[in-house]
């Protein structure tokens, strides 16, 4: 079984998952990326993942057959296993507890070329709203403190599998990062009695500067401080702290406007790896008035080296004016 094991110092958890080692491709030598052929997200092959946990069907449709349009299956080799106690311990100073969580992965498409910048709009909509009802499920168990959706888009950026994908992974605590952005928030709300998310849309959209694309509620702004070229968030206009919180209308927005981000970053660097992490309040916390639920996308234009990991400074060689502005010119 998977641990969780707590760094004493800075408080960060991570994830020993010896199981993961068992995936093919953590073994050299390395195997070739299998075609639509060999592929065992595409049509014909749901036999070679776990059963279904959700799928888009026509009626008629059989579950782990074909004739899906998107599927959400538990990820073969989790870093996380849903069953037993999380039994937490400690070893003097040093706390762990059982890896105890959920590691889903969402196939996207049926097509093995797909992408979610180039299917219908219904499609891309169906595949957020998946993200909705999948967080909304594993919210009613008391043991998950936090869900984060994340999508690794090529080799570069982590992806093992060609085939369109994301994955989900439910915590039993709050990741460090997002634990930042929750107190960082939490402190301007106390000095302000304001939401920093939301003064940050209300200041790009007058200044605009920043801003690449809004429509339907949903703003694309290149962030002041960016740690990584191109570096973009999606927020929604109107506060909203928790993901799963959406109604329909705001998730087919968001689907609207991931296509049409995507579209403009493909074509102005030119179809590059990327990530995507979205980050929403915890699943235990209800309504926040200081947190904003927002999209982070990364392309994976530079390595992260030795000054950055020792230092915690990013260093970036596009300012983010100029990104936004390249992104606002381009058609996707």
């Amino acid at each position: 079984m998977s641990e969780l094991r707590k760094d004493p110092v800075v408080g960060r958890w991570v994830i020993i998952s010896t199981e993961r080692a068992r995936r093919p491709s953590d073994f050299p030598p390395a195997p070739v990326r299998p075609g639509q052929s060999a592929c065992v997200f595409c049509p014909g092959h749901e036999d070679r993942t776990p059963p279904e946990i959700l799928a888009g069907r026509g009626s008629g449709s059989p579950p782990n057959g074909p004739g899906w349009t998107f599927r959400v299956v538990p990820n073969k080799f989790p870093a996380l296993r849903i069953e037993g106690e999380l039994e937490p311990s400690g070893d003097g100073l040093y706390d762990r507890m059982h890896g105890i969580g959920a590691h889903e992965v969402i196939i996207e498409s049926p097509e093995h070329a797909g992408s979610l910048a180039t299917m219908s709009a219904d499609a891309a909509a169906d595949v957020l709203l998946a993200y909705r009802e999948r967080i909304l499920d594993l919210k009613k168990d008391g043991r998950f403190q936090y869900a984060l959706i994340f999508k690794n888009h090529g080799e570069a950026a982590g992806a093992s599998l060609e085939h369109p994908h994301s994955q989900l992974i439910a915590t039993p605590i709050i990741p460090i990062m997002v634990t930042e952005e929750l107190e960082g928030s939490a402190q301007y709300y106390r000095m302000k009695e304001r939401c920093v998310w939301c003064d940050i849309v209300r200041q790009e959209r007058r200044g605009r500067t920043r801003v690449i694309l809004e429509q339907d509620g949903m703003v694309a702004l290149a962030p002041f401080a960016p740690r990584f070229p191109f570096e973009t968030w999606i927020l929604p206009a109107r506060h909203r702290a928790a993901f799963e919180e959406s109604d329909l209308g705001e998730v087919r927005a968001l689907a609207g406007m991931l296509q049409a981000f995507l579209g403009r970053m493909n074509a102005v660097l030119t179809d590059p790896p990327y990530n995507f992490m979205l980050h929403t309040a915890p699943l235990q916390d209800g309504a926040l008035d200081h947190f904003h639920w927002h999209l982070e996308v990364i392309p994976k234009l530079t390595r992260v080296a030795g000054f950055e990991w020792g230092s915690g400074f990013f260093i970036n060689s596009v300012p983010p004016e100029d990104a936004a502005a390249a992104l606002r010119k381009a058609r996707g």
